[in-house]
């Protein structure tokens, strides 16, 4: 018996298993599968365009020689069903070609490149195989620098020629029908990245078919038990209302034609990861699912979409709220239909999809339909400026060397809603789900935006960081005295177009503002780390650092970081490595006259330094390492210094364990005084450090802050971070009488909601 799929898609189980094997039955099976991409393009291409399409073959098939993929399959099989994907895509021979040339780079760098792919099949299949290939001869510091890149290369070649962008879906989309060969953490990783970056690329251009294929392949990995489920629920409720499609198309299509209207009908169940996403992330029950079923109707005119809208609620009771006019106002990715949801006569709740056969073939195959149906001069204008966000996504690669925010950059532009809003001349605006007046300034211009003083929604003046819905009329009001954006301002705005043309001018006009500002939080980075250093270990610290990203000098870091185009926190542990190397643990010679020893005095003491006796002597005078802040409590070795008396150390205290094997006649004998009755001696408070590693919510430190207050604990100094995955590490510096002390101070604080763990510090 059938499947729902099946039945629904035409497409039985059999065949798709053909189809994902079409190169496993003998050693000329390769051959028999570029035959088969042969048949499908030679009514499609010119003679000489049919030869590049077979020499390519010829070439890949002889470099990938003797290579297996991970099943132990012929490794050419992979690039000839991706040719064959865009072959399907209606896209032209030389896409076809790079397809099949898009690893011979990669991975046969010892029988070609990119000039020998360029010297053979020219500068546009060479472009296009260069851009699909990872920068594998770069040495990076880590993988998510060389993963970064990686997309970055891609996006630039994006813009450059949008082709890269279907051979690489095309690639992505053979990968993961064939992913049960990898081992399970690396499909995982690859599924991650395909519903992360991929299905919502191939949806941002339109793609609809290899966008649902991607999304429920990879949600068969990442949760295959949530697959399960959601596909057990589809059949089930298939099988209760076996028929109602085909019942529900031949009443619309018999009543249409009675009407006058030439129709196609189609229909179709909502896909596993869209019932899955509305169940697991709108909280939604299967059976609230209204547009489970769906029927679409294809007409010749605009004029008859609207026609056959009228005819449909005639027909049916529609179920208010659920009506989208996408002609009036296409979706960014070239998407225009009508929708409305009905009650079946049944009682059975189901979408209906009009639209006209070019809007059919936009949504099936979005901008690729450019290439297949050979759209005329208009179409090809419109979709040329669909594609301006590319362009304007890379366009400022220059402003930002911050991972993160280039990510973040990607997810608002591409993964986002959209909101639609009109210029005062009645223009539409396509910006992210949630951007501001200021993001609509600056999509605009750059010059708008940086003489914005007000706008106007709507004829009414708004604060300027207002967030827009759909549908309003935006005006900007501009003055040319106006002093340029706010650095606020980068908090503020969605887009990445917005953050960019401000940093841009940030770059621009103040740099140096920009230089002061981005030394300043260097110099706060070198402050937690405890010690000293000289203007000669600064320069060398922050030279390095900045030829380390990529810089050519420590002026260019500091603008960078002053302008935002760099967070001092991303390089932390640059930072802390370099100075690590550069400035090393301040040695401390030691004296053997007591005469030579001078009185010092703590940055902080409530009480003398007289809680330490010193080999059984009191009165010398001590100071505490801040490598290590001993506290009464902890068991302490002293260390004899040139100038500056005894240095305390915790017994595990590193540095004096490494200095104690080479020096051991520099340590004495010291203990904690006891006072008259017993304990501590009276009056000390000692400074504490505590490194709280918590997740990233605004009113974390306030709790942290008012539980200090609640145990009338006394804060000396306080310093965040904060890190990309979510958490952030607080800095403490408390007054606490003892270790048992300092220890319920813990206590207390791991008791926050948030707080992940704590560990000792060190003064700065």
């Amino acid at each position: 018996m059938r499947s729902w799929e099946e039945k629904i898609n035409g497409e039985t189980e059999e065949k798709k298993m053909n189809r994902q094997a079409d190169f496993t039955d003998g050693s000329s099976s390769f051959d028999d599968g570029f035959d088969k991409l042969y048949e499908k393009i030679k009514t499609m291409y010119r003679d000489d365009e049919l030869e590049t399409v077979k020499h390519a073959y010829d070439v890949a098939k002889e470099h990938h020689k003797n290579q297996l993929r991970q099943s132990g399959e012929p490794y050419i099989i992979h690039p000839i069903a991706v040719a064959s994907i865009l072959a399907d895509l209606g896209m032209d021979s030389q896409s076809v070609a790079a397809a099949l040339l898009h690893d011979t780079v990669e991975d046969c760098s010892d029988k070609t490149d990119i000039d020998k792919i360029r010297k053979l099949f020219g500068d546009s299949v060479a472009e296009l195989v260069d851009g699909l290939t990872k920068l594998v001869r770069i040495p990076f510091e880590d993988k998510e620098d060389e993963h970064m890149e990686n997309l970055r290369k891609m996006f630039f070649a994006m813009a450059k020629d949008i082709r890269v962008i279907f051979i690489k879906l095309a690639d992505r989309l053979h990968n993961m029908r064939t992913l049960d060969a990898q081992e399970e953490s690396k499909r995982r990783r690859i599924a991650l990245e395909t519903m992360h970056v991929y299905a919502p690329l191939a949806h941002r251009l339109g793609m609809q078919k290899i966008k649902q294929e991607l999304e429920n392949l990879a949600l068969s990995y990442l949760d295959p038990i949530g697959y399960d489920e959601v596909r057990d629920d589809i059949d089930k409720k298939y099988g209760r209302n076996r028929g109602f499609i085909e019942n529900t198309k031949k009443s619309i299509t018999e009543y249409l034609k009675k009407n006058g209207l030439d129709v196609t009908i189609e229909g179709r169940v909502k896909s596993v990861y869209s019932i899955y996403r509305k169940m697991y992330q709108q909280n939604k029950n299967f059976d609230e699912i209204y547009d489970f079923y769906a029927v679409r109707i294809i007409v010749n005119t605009v004029s008859e979409c609207y026609s056959a809208l009228g005819y449909i609620h005639e027909m049916y009771n529609s179920i208010p709220g659920r009506f989208k006019d996408y002609i009036s106002t296409p979706k960014a990715n070239m998407y225009s239909s009508l929708h409305t949801t009905v009650i079946g006569r049944d009682g059975i709740p189901f979408e209906v999809q009009i639209r006209t056969w070019e809007m059919h073939h936009i949504a099936e195959y979005g901008i690729a339909a450019h290439w297949k149906y050979k759209s005329g001069d208009r179409t090809k204008e419109d979709i040329d400026k669909k594609l301006e966000w590319i362009a304007k996504l890379v366009e400022d690669e220059s402003t930002t060397a911050d991972h993160d925010d280039f990510l973040e950059a990607i997810k608002i532009d591409i993964f986002q809603d959209e909101t639609f809003v009109f210029t005062p001349k009645g223009d539409v605006v396509n910006l992210p789900q949630n951007s501001t007046c200021i993001d609509f300034a600056y999509h605009i211009h750059s010059a708008v935006g940086n003489r914005m003083i007000g706008a106007k929604v709507n004829g009414m003046i708004v604060p300027i960081d207002r967030e827009l819905k759909n549908g309003e009329i935006v005006e900007i009001l501009t003055s040319s005295s106006a002093k340029g954006p706010s650095r606020d301002w980068l908090n503020i705005v969605k887009t990445s177009e917005a953050k960019a043309k401000i940093r841009q001018w940030f770059k621009k006009e103040k740099r140096d503002e920009n230089i002061a500002e981005g030394r300043n939080a260097f110099v706060s980075e070198l402050k937690h780390y405890g010690r000293t250093y000289t203007d000669e270990q600064f320069e060398r610290i922050s030279e390095n650092i900045a030829l380390r990203c990529g810089m050519n000098n420590a002026l260019e870091l500091f603008n960078m970081l002053g302008y935002g185009g760099l967070s001092i926190s991303k390089i932390s542990a640059r930072i802390r490595d370099e100075f690590d190397r550069v400035v090393a643990p301040p040695a401390e010679e030691p004296i053997t006259d007591a005469s030579q020893v001078q009185t010092v005095q703590k940055p902080y003491s409530r009480g003398s330094y007289n809680g330490v006796a010193v080999d059984g002597l009191e009165g010398c005078q001590v100071k505490f390492a801040k490598c290590c802040n001993p506290l009464p409590g902890d068991n302490i070795i002293g260390f004899i210094t040139k100038g500056y008396g005894i240095s305390v150390h915790k017994c595990d205290c590193k540095n004096a364990l490494a200095s104690m094997k080479d020096n051991p006649d520099r340590f004495v004998r010291v203990e904690w005084r006891k006072a008259s009755g017993g304990g501590d001696a009276a009056g000390g408070q000692y400074e504490a450090v505590m490194r709280i590693f918590a997740e990233n919510r605004i009113s974390m430190l306030a709790d942290i802050t008012s539980a200090l207050a609640e145990m009338r604990v006394s804060i000396l100094q306080i310093n965040t971070q904060t890190k990309s995955d979510g958490q952030c590490i607080i800095s403490i510096g408390v007054a606490c009488k003892n270790l048992d002390h300092y220890l319920s101070i813990v206590s207390r604080i791991k008791n926050i909601n948030g707080v992940y763990s704590i560990e000792r510090g060190y003064t700065s």
